[in-house]
């Protein structure tokens, strides 16, 4: 995979502030590929062999947290965004307005 591709990614990852949430696709057409929005998602299942990102703000088109990640929800919920039902944030009140 292109180091530059990844760290555009990460660039804008690392943009998105404490108590807002962005989308994997919302990324992606922030570096100019919106049809890229999985490519996101590999990038950052691998974020950690290049530094310290806040990854616990990306959600899914619907807001949903990423499966299996539970201390998503808690680092989240540190910054003051809270949960609809457990599993979604509401993306019209914490979603990244860039």
């Amino acid at each position: 995979m292109d180091e530059n591709l990844i760290y555009e990614i990460l660039s804008v990852v690392e943009e998105i502030p404490p108590g807002k949430v962005a989308t994997y696709g919302q990324v992606a057409k922030l570096i100019g590929r919106e049809k890229n929005a999985r490519l996101v998602g590999k990038v950052l299942g691998m974020s950690s062999y290049y530094g310290t990102y806040p990854c616990h703000r990306m959600v899914n088109h619907a807001g949903r947290l990423v499966p299996g990640w539970t201390e998503q929800a808690d680092l989240l919920a540190q910054e003051g965004v809270l949960l609809k039902d457990g599993l979604h944030v509401d993306l019209k009140k914490y979603q990244w307005e860039v």
